[in-house]
């Protein structure tokens, strides 16, 4: 599951993957454009960019990046026509009050935020639609996001109302490493509170659901234990064992195969090394500091439980480095990759 595909086994039907660029502030748009002109990577699929037209324009031409774009209209969306050497690019419809200000390198803005919003808004109706395959995205800044007004904190808790999920977790794939969170993007008193029986035991049932989906036919799944040593039989705390233990049992019963809960400082080492085929990491920080140890930069984000595919990269907006022309666009190629893949798996496994 979630591997980055091989070249040669890709059929010639090139699977239709929407790129949104980001905050148009940060390195966002610069990693897709670099993204964009990989020569593997287009055999791979057909990339499709959406967002800022004009803004994605500018910053090729700044930076001296390509910039063989062609506007494609979401109302006049032609399928027949998407492979071939100019990129279609999905403009995106900004508010009337963001159009008149300019996006600044490495800047909070309200215009970022929503020009971020929307883009994610047009690419979700393209593939909900049927129309893309699936989705990447490129970084976006939670400041921004409020700024514009949005109530959510991140990518994930956005997807989930845009697609009517009831349910979906934050997972990232570093190699053999596959680490979903329990909680994410909250502190960490109230991840700590979070951390309840029913939490565990659906998100345990949802990864084993979705890593099924991709190709696992019996997923080994194991849990981190929230407090040092997993509690050490509850002298240095008792969550384990009243609401993370009852969960695993409550999914074993149901013929998941999860274990747990174990002390976090070994355990991603242990799936790294393939005892386990993804982890359950109790709040954000337990389980990206590990992946991104491990794999920062090739790390992929995927979101479980929606009704498209959507990938992502590892890393954030990078305004300290914007507009410079040195970001590193690996993770957004790795990110396609993987989406690529997940289009391929769900194909087989329908």
């Amino acid at each position: 599951m979630m591997d980055p595909v091989n070249p040669a086994s890709v059929s010639p039907d090139k699977p239709r993957i929407g790129i949104t660029i980001g905050d148009p502030s940060g390195i966002g748009p610069e990693i897709v454009l670099k993204a964009v002109a990989d020569a593997e990577l287009r055999a791979l699929c057909i990339p499709v960019v959406v967002g800022d037209a004009a803004e994605l324009s500018r910053q090729a031409r700044e930076l001296g990046l390509v910039s063989n774009f062609q506007i494609r209209h979401e109302s006049d969306f032609d399928l027949a026509r998407l492979d071939t050497p100019i990129i279609p690019v999905i403009p995106i419809v900004m508010d009337t009050n963001c159009v008149n200000e300019r996006v600044k390198w490495g800047a909070l803005s309200a215009a970022s935020g929503r020009a971020a919003i929307a883009a994610i808004e047009a690419c979700v109706r393209l593939c909900l639609a049927g129309k893309l395959d699936a989705m990447t995205t490129a970084p976006i800044n939670k400041e921004s996001l409020k700024l514009a007004g949005s109530p959510f904190p991140g990518h994930t808790e956005m997807l989930t109302a845009l697609c009517g999920a009831s349910q979906s977790l934050m997972c990232f794939v570093a190699g053999n490493l596959r680490v979903f969170l329990l909680t994410v993007h909250c502190s960490l008193a109230d991840a700590i509170k979070a951390i309840t029986t029913e939490r565990v035991a659906r998100a345990i049932e949802l990864a084993d659901h979705e890593l099924r989906r991709f190709g696992v036919a019996r997923p080994r799944i194991a849990v981190a234990g929230l407090n040092p040593h997993a509690g050490e039989h509850g002298l240095f705390g008792s969550e384990e064992a009243r609401q993370i233990e009852p969960a695993i049992e409550e999914c074993r019963s149901k013929d998941i195969d999860v274990t747990g809960p174990f002390p976090a400082d070994t355990l991603f080492l242990r799936a790294w090394k393939g005892e386990f085929d993804a982890v359950a990491a109790c709040y954000h920080d337990q389980g990206l500091v590990a992946v991104k140890c491990l794999a920062f930069g090739q790390a992929v984000n995927v979101t479980l439980g929606l009704p498209i595919i959507r990938t992502s990269v590892d890393h954030g907006t990078a305004f300290d480095i914007a507009g410079q022309g040195v970001a590193d666009h690996r993770s957004l190629v790795e990110a396609i990759k993987v989406a690529v893949g997940l289009v391929r798996q769900t194909s087989v496994c329908r």
